[in-house]
């Protein structure tokens, strides 16, 4: 039987008493889930929920939305299709924090239990609290006692490429009371050098009875479709193939069709909102992160890239795309993984 990804990818979803209108939703990114890139993923449409990048939930009490931090929005923002994650080790703070998000109307909250990077594992926050199976289990129930809103949890296999690990860690988050769970199914040392566990979410679909998104090296319809039918899990969650091409959420979804100028016309949106949200130095800073997953779409994008840091104002960077894009640069359908970091 041939499976209709779109079809399947537009059937509504409950989640915590919620329902959201599609099953493929927008990874959150550190530095990347920011404002303006939620933006121009909204102008193209097709997804069931956006995450924003990640924010330290101490911080969270000292923001207003206009914190550089991460805890930030636009005014004329849809908070109620947005999922705020947040990053912390103590039980107390994180409830805090999600009373907060509770508060400003986002859709629900996120905790962060998969990153993997050394400065944020040294303080026992990400994916360090894999290892102390207790203290996570501590902090999503303190959430859940907080707030009322969707509770996620985002989370990796563990420390060792062992799923059963990953089955216990998600009865343990189901029975503290999250509400649904993205698995990435890598161990946490990884940085995508071996390619993801698939089979792995399978195991933890089958372990709970609360939706499960897929999260993992799905850079192509091909690929989404297959995670779906072989893991049985409830949609997929896009993340360095979101920021290579932020409208795939419409065109996997709606049937959207790239025009000839898309490359062109979504860069420069971004560079524009960026710079209208966090000022030029900020915004180039950004754009950089973002475009090294954008050049990964052209054979020769490397050399685009290393323009493109070089570029010293936003205006700067503007030329160079024009520049590269008004040769007809050749595009690769599937983005070049040596590209993504």
């Amino acid at each position: 039987m041939t499976f209709d990804l779109q079809a399947f990818l537009r059937r509504p979803l409950t989640i915590g008493g919620r329902s959201i209108s599609g099953r493929l939703v927008l990874a959150p990114l550190s530095k990347l889930g920011n404002t303006a890139f939620r933006q121009v993923v909204r102008e193209y449409g097709g997804y069931g929920l956006l995450f924003s990048e990640m924010c330290w939930a101490r911080s969270v009490p000292c923001g207003n939305g206009h914190d550089l931090g991460g805890f930030m929005w636009r005014r004329d923002e849809n908070l109620g299709e947005v999922v705020c994650q947040i990053f912390g080790s103590d039980p107390e703070a994180m409830g805090r924090a999600a009373q907060i998000i509770a508060g400003e109307d986002f859709f629900g909250v996120d905790l962060n239990f998969g990153c993997c990077v050394a400065a944020v594992c040294r303080k026992g926050c990400g994916a360090a609290l894999l290892k102390t199976p207790r203290r996570a289990e501590a902090i999503v129930a303190a959430v859940r006692r907080a707030t009322a809103i969707p509770l996620f949890v985002k989370f990796r296999t563990g420390w060792q490429d062992d799923p059963a690990a990953a089955v216990e860690l998600a009865r343990r988050f189901e029975g503290a009371g999250a509400d649904a769970l993205t698995f990435h199914p890598r161990v946490a040392p990884d940085r995508r050098t071996r390619p993801p566990r698939w089979e792995h979410i399978g195991a933890v679909k089958a372990a709970v009875g609360i939706p499960v998104f897929g999260n993992g090296e799905v850079l192509a319809a091909d690929d989404c479709a297959r995670m779906l039918r072989t893991t049985g899990c409830d949609g997929v969650a896009l993340g360095r193939l979101a920021l290579a091409q932020p409208w795939v959420f419409a065109a996997w979804t709606n049937g959207y069709q790239p025009p000839p100028g898309i490359y062109r016309e979504c860069a420069e949106r971004l560079l524009d909102l960026l710079a209208e949200t966090y000022g030029p130095t900020v915004a180039l800073r950004r754009f950089h992160r973002f475009a090294a997953y954008y050049t990964a779409n052209f054979t020769f994008g490397h050399a685009l890239y290393g323009r493109l840091c070089k570029a010293e104002t936003p205006e700067a960077a503007k030329r160079i795309l024009a520049d590269f894009l008004d040769t007809a640069p050749q595009t690769i359908a599937r983005p070049n993984m040596n590209r993504f970091r």
